[in-house]
């Protein structure tokens, strides 16, 4: 089924979830996470890109110096995050919507559970079909103000994720990935209960899981043979690897304070000692260890297999290019 652009949805998607429009105003499907990963036109690894919406016009204009660039590299898919509590909800939907019309790029769209109701939640996904966005990305997410208080359930909205990948699958022809955890979620119990929860969303109908940045390959090798172990089927599934290339070492902490973790021991010590002990932490020496740091972290990857290589960009080029191209995954400049 096909769906005539600038349908409004009013909280109910019926159709197909769709991307690209033809000659006659019609618009046509769009390929899955998983289908795009299979059909890589040449040899090397997937790969694929965060981008974060816009607070205001120079961010925008610096997303958009980004995107353009990263097209030319072509990238398996991007992705655009979603701020806690819905608090970026019409940036998100704008811009990940003109990426999906105005560039060559597959644009995957983030959607958290945490401040929305069930009709609020599904007049995000028609917002998003409506702009020919079938890829979603679903997430609880953070409890807005303080990420690592108390998670509350909205009084009419849904308390897991998996009772969202449901949600979105239900309203259409939509393709669901969801996050996983390499160290375990902070609010887990235990690994066990974390290996549980993400097989949940996968047997929910999520195609694939994307992991949150970690700094330590063994944690995610081990967070793949446990999901193998408790659920073959499910094993099967693409997990994502997640690779910020640090270029700031006081953002980085702050990131990772945000989410209940931390740099390992042995690689904060080498930010700190590049960071120098001035009042400004130096910025060059701490890059370099930190293209260094993701380059060796996505060669161990590729080496064992991973499926794909996803970068946090921040929304600048620079870094993960020089990652991808010490890898051999950029091709020439246009």
């Amino acid at each position: 089924m096909t769906v005539w652009p600038g349908r409004n949805y009013d909280g109910s998607v019926t159709s197909d979830a769709v991307r690209g429009r033809s000659s006659d105003g019609w618009v046509t499907r769009t390929p899955s996470i998983v289908d795009r990963l299979r059909t890589t036109a040449d040899s090397r690894i997937p790969f694929s890109v965060e981008f974060s919406p816009p607070r205001d016009q120079a961010a925008e204009a610096r997303l958009w110096r980004a995107v353009r660039e990263f097209e030319q590299m072509q990238p398996a898919f991007v992705s655009m995050t979603y701020g806690a509590g819905g608090s970026t909800r019409d940036r998100t939907v704008r811009v990940t919507g003109q990426i999906a019309e105005e560039t060559t790029l597959l644009p995957v769209a983030h959607l958290t559970a945490v401040s929305h109701s069930i009709s609020e939640l599904r007049s995000m996904v028609g917002a998003y079909a409506d702009r020919g966005i079938s890829n979603i990305l679903v997430l609880r997410g953070d409890p807005p103000g303080d990420p690592l208080g108390d998670w509350e359930k909205h009084p009419d909205g849904v308390e897991y994720a998996e009772e969202l990948v449901c949600l979105v699958r239900e309203l259409g022809d939509f393709h669901v990935g969801v996050a996983s955890f390499p160290e375990g979620h902070y609010r887990a119990l235990d690994l066990e209960q974390d290996t549980r929860v993400l097989v949940n969303k996968l047997r929910a109908g999520a195609e694939y899981s994307i992991t949150q940045m970690f700094f330590d390959v063994d944690d995610y090798l081990r967070l793949r043979d446990r999901v193998v172990q408790f659920d073959p089927e499910q094993g099967a599934k693409p997990i994502i690897p997640e690779i910020m290339p640090i270029t700031s070492l006081r953002s980085v902490r702050r990131a990772l304070s945000l989410s209940g973790s931390a740099l390992p021991r042995h690689i904060d010590d080498r930010f700190v000692k590049a960071a120098g002990t001035g009042t400004d932490e130096d910025r060059a020496a701490v890059r370099e260890v930190g293209i260094e740091l993701a380059t060796s972290i996505g060669e161990r990857l590729i080496a064992e297999g991973a499926p794909a290589l996803h970068f946090i960009t921040l929304n600048f080029a620079r870094a993960t290019r020089e990652v991808l191209t010490n890898l051999g995954l950029s091709p020439a400049r246009v």
